[in-house]
């Protein structure tokens, strides 16, 4: 069983940045595959980012590329989304996501809204 809690989410302007993080409890994190996706109000949850579980392979949705960076530290058990040149269509819930075989884990979300 694995417990996501993200946090880090809040307003900025069109242009600013933020930083998701998203703490995991729980054995073997950096055996999951993490990931975030959001969900804009009306909209489906799309797909963001996801990093392996050493870290050192990536993967972005094409709107992102460019301007988010997913890191994980696997020390600590946390997976990070480094949002910058935010836009006003980046308004969404974002979520944390753990993955792992047929094991898929869900945080609450965290709310991030930009402003133009």
């Amino acid at each position: 069983q694995v417990q996501l809690v993200e946090s880090g989410g809040g307003s900025a302007q069109a242009g600013g940045s933020l930083r998701l993080s998203c703490a995991a409890s729980g054995r073997h994190f950096s055996s999951y595959v993490m990931g975030w996706f959001r969900q804009a109000p009306g909209k489906g949850r799309e797909f963001v980012a996801a990093i392996n579980g050493k870290g050192d392979s990536t993967d972005y949705a094409d709107s992102m590329k460019g301007r988010f960076t997913i890191s994980r530290d696997n020390r600590k058990n946390t997976v990070y989304l480094q949002m910058n040149s935010l836009k006003p269509e980046d308004t969404a819930v974002y979520y944390c996501n753990a993955g792992l075989g047929r094991y898929d884990y869900w945080g609450q979300g965290t709310q991030v809204t930009v402003s133009s």
